[in-house]
């Protein structure tokens, strides 16, 4: 089986390409990774008006572009590459994603268009304060009180928390455990109760927050679903994050890739481009290694998500522990090549390298995920 994209999906890569390097530069990065948003607002509003992007996945019935998962790689590959900061990843990845699972048809249609136009800013709030992703780690309730819902807790880790306009958040029903008692509620971050704040992290080119729910009243048509069996759905939408998440990790790379083959090569020490050295010939070449194998792996998992392959779960992880290793091997190789200028602000360098250790974390590290392959191969 060969797994290459058609002639229209290196089309939308080629575009990507062209209107990330005016908009997302290293100018552009720094620019945005100061703000107190922590993206420009005019550059999402043309990602989604002019490119369409937070449509992809979007079944056409609700707006959107009726997609596969292996555009969304293609995309986020590409975002990956230039450390775009926006809000596409959570609205699309993590937002649209687990309301599409879990939602019922007149959810959908009210809450699904105004994401494909880029006008609502969407994420999933369900990591907490031990930072663990599976459903053991879910300790926020949620409680009926007649015909609404009462929900309690804290989350932590919410990609994009502080600027989203709909917060997808998980719960459980008290005294149930492991995935037994979990539902999905689609909440608007202006309901009273709930409050969110801006965590101080070590990447600033992507933002997390704290959502905090003290006893929030939601309705009835706030629970997507059935009340006490959103687990499946969320695990499924997890895994799909987790490709997501690791073709970006791919981009980012190859880009650190790319770096430190330039530098080697304009950087002259003893009378010769560094780039001459034994030494670091293996070490461009380990990372040529890393980021072609990662490719692979990311590019094959895409390929089960596009199908609904029972494999996805164990391939989701298999990319995710294995371009997380990538990334940020990678990055530390292109930092020790670059020497001391690397963590300087005038290099690029330092920002990869922190964004691979952001996202090695996020959604599970290599040892959760590899983990989970062993569990689903019977190890």
């Amino acid at each position: 089986m060969r797994f290459a994209f058609t002639e229209e999906q290196e089309e939308l890569r080629a575009m990507a390409r062209a209107f990330l390097v005016d908009h997302s530069g290293p100018e552009q990065v720094r620019t945005a990774m100061g703000s107190e948003l922590g993206h420009d607002a005019e550059v999402w509003k043309r990602i989604g008006t002019e490119l369409g992007w937070p449509a992809v996945i979007i079944p056409e019935a609700y707006g959107g572009l009726g997609l596969t998962w292996v555009e969304v790689v293609a995309l986020l590959e590409i975002c990956g590459e230039s450390l775009l900061c926006s809000p596409f990843f959570s609205s699309v990845a993590l937002g649209a994603n687990v309301l599409q699972l879990a939602g019922t048809e007149t959810q959908l249609a009210a809450l699904l268009p105004g994401i494909a136009e880029g006008q609502t800013r969407a994420t999933l709030a369900h990591a907490e304060a031990a930072g663990r992703w599976d459903a053991a780690g879910i300790d926020t309730t949620c409680r009926r009180d007649g015909t609404d819902w009462i929900l309690s807790g804290a989350k932590r880790h919410v990609l994009d928390g502080h600027c989203a306009d709909l917060l997808v958040v998980s719960a459980r029903e008290p005294g149930s455990d492991g995935t037994d008692g979990i539902s999905l509620f689609a909440i608007s971050a202006d309901t009273p109760g709930l409050e969110r704040r801006q965590l101080s992290t070590m990447d600033r080119t992507r933002r997390l927050a704290a959502v905090d729910l003290d006893d929030v009243r939601v309705p009835a048509d706030a629970l997507l679903g059935e009340p006490g069996s959103a687990w499946p759905a969320l695990e499924k939408a997890l895994d799909r994050a987790a490709i997501a998440l690791a073709a970006e990790q791919v981009g980012g790379a190859q880009r650190c890739l790319d770096a430190a083959v330039a530098y080697a090569k304009e950087r002259v020490q003893f009378g010769r481009p560094i780039g001459s050295f034994q030494g670091i010939k293996h070490q461009c070449a380990d990372m040529m290694v890393r980021v072609e194998t990662a490719r692979s792996a990311v590019y094959y998992a895409a390929c089960l998500a596009a199908d609904q392959s029972p494999d996805l779960s164990r391939a989701a992880s298999m990319a995710k522990a294995w371009c997380s290793d990538a990334f940020f091997a990678c990055a530390s190789d292109s930092l020790q090549i670059h020497g001391g200028v690397g963590f300087t602000w005038e290099y690029d360098v330092h920002l990869y390298f922190k964004r691979a250790k952001s996202t090695e974390a996020f959604l599970g590290d290599p040892a959760y995920h590899r983990e989970r392959v062993a569990q689903r191969i019977g190890l």
